[in-house]
């Protein structure tokens, strides 16, 4: 933009000339494109008509510009060819060395469309749109501009103690209100644990396989991260004294596996005797189809060694952005501190209408409607994976939104090719493994999928012969 007060020690010719120059270079004037007469320039600018003039004549000696007697002036270069060249080369990005990890690292998406098998998506057609319209109305209506500015840092006391109560009476977890920071994300939770819990030179024991975004939000700089084994029990736990441990007790993931209650037992006395403080997500834990749920591991905790984090983006809808963290209660000031100096808070509107929505019942049935769901989709892919795919071996099929499979082995890598050119998406266990994966095979996602999805997606994969080369 034209800058008539600018520095006297370019004159308004000068002045002039870069403006256009400038906006020439970034794409805002093309070729031949007209400009304005130097009349009209003149009369914006507040210059005179002889300035403009001997500006246009030293843009057009430039070559910037044509100017034809009678017609008008007119773009001559073409930004594309001939000027893209004066830019300067890009340079590589000067990261920091935690920075670089996360390049590295890849970050951590979630799908933002379902289909066949795409994991972890919940069924979002399924949800009572318009109970939630109508909640949120009313919430407008009765609090209007009051709740329109900054909010509670650890989430609004209305959903905080909803939260605290479901919690108690569905999963056995002991907390109150004060205990729950409410947050935009599980993976904004696992940050803050790393910032808060660990310092350089600390381990991390990660259970393997496991879930790829704890493992990338884990890896603070100078913190060692280190896998361990699960079996059919669970966690394995070898002996030593680590600062952190990120597990899935209730439905690990992506094997299926519960952690026994002698290992929880074990897990935290061990955990009271060290120090060390354990991460109990339970991403899932409301999904169960087989049995009743195994209660939370932090109701066992007597030392405050638990934090316990779980999210609304499965059983509600991931747009709402909305999670928490359940922390001891010497941990509950400075996890607040924390949590300002990411995001604030999250937005006021969705937590109260998440808070109106649970204390109402909406919550409660909408789970009983989408587990009756979820169990017959699972089900069906069950049969349809046996009867047409019998190279897949299902296992850890009780809980959650997707099953695993495993292949035959040295197969993965030809099969999962094969399967993205028929339109089938399937993605690759070995991507949850720090080493390598002891077994081939894929997360296939079923909770969002149609009945005649589920068949086609399956019917797809009885094409792929995994025999088939390389």
């Amino acid at each position: 933009m034209f800058d008539a007060d600018a520095t006297a020690s370019r004159s308004l010719r000068e002045r002039i000339c870069a403006t256009v120059r400038t906006a020439i270079r970034g794409g805002a004037l093309h070729n031949g494109e007209r400009l304005p007469a130097t009349r009209v320039l003149a009369a914006d600018l507040g210059v005179s008509r002889i300035t403009a003039e001997a500006a246009y004549r030293q843009l057009e000696a430039e070559g910037y510009v044509r100017r034809r007697v009678g017609d008008g002036t007119f773009v001559e270069i073409d930004v594309g060819s001939r000027v893209s060249d004066a830019r300067p080369p890009e340079t590589p990005a000067d990261w920091s060395r935690h920075g670089a990890q996360i390049v590295r690292a890849g970050g951590h998406a979630d799908p933002s469309v379902a289909m066949a098998f795409s994991a972890g998506f919940p069924d979002l057609a399924a949800f009572p749109v318009d109970t939630w319209k109508r909640l949120t109305a009313r919430r407008i209506r009765r609090d209007g501009a009051s709740i329109m500015g900054y909010g509670d840092p650890a989430g609004e006391p209305a959903l905080r103690g909803a939260i605290a109560r479901y919690l108690g009476q569905s999963r056995g977890v002991r907390c109150d209100a004060d205990q729950v920071i409410v947050l935009t994300s599980s993976q904004l939770a696992l940050h803050l644990v790393a910032t808060m819990l660990t310092d350089p030179g600390d381990t991390v024991w990660m259970e393997e396989p496991g879930y790829r975004g704890a493992r990338i939000a884990l890896s603070a700089p100078g913190v060692r991260l280190r896998p361990i084994r699960v079996d059919r029990d669970g966690l394995v736990a070898p002996s030593g004294a680590p600062r952190l441990i990120y597990t899935t007790p209730s439905h690990q993931y992506p094997t299926g596996v519960t952690l026994s209650l002698s290992r929880r037992l074990a897990l935290l006395d061990s955990a009271r005797r060290s120090g060390t403080y354990i991460i109990e997500d339970d991403y899932d834990s409301e999904f169960q189809y087989d049995a009743r749920p195994t209660p939370a591991m932090q109701g066992l905790d007597e030392a405050g060694r638990v934090l316990y984090a779980g999210t609304f983006s499965k059983v509600l809808f991931p747009a709402l952005r909305l999670a928490y963290l359940v922390v001891p209660r010497s941990l509950v000031r400075g996890f607040v501190a924390a949590r300002t100096a990411h995001d604030g808070h999250p937005a006021r509107l969705s937590q109260l209408v998440t808070a109106d929505f649970i204390e109402e019942g909406h919550f409660a049935a909408h789970l009983r409607r989408m587990r009756r769901l979820y169990h017959h989709r699972r089900d069906l892919l069950l049969a349809e994976l046996a009867r047409r795919v019998p190279w897949c071996r299902p296992f850890g099929t009780a809980a959650g939104l997707q099953l695993t499979v495993t292949l035959p082995r040295g197969r993965e890598a030809v099969l999962t090719r094969a399967a993205t050119r028929a339109g089938v998406v399937t993605p690759r266990l070995a991507n949850l493994y720090a080493s390598r994966p002891p077994a081939d095979g894929w997360l296939l996602g079923f909770a969002a999928l149609s009945d005649e999805a589920i068949v086609e997606g399956v019917r797809r994969l009885a094409l792929l012969s995994p025999r088939a080369r390389a």
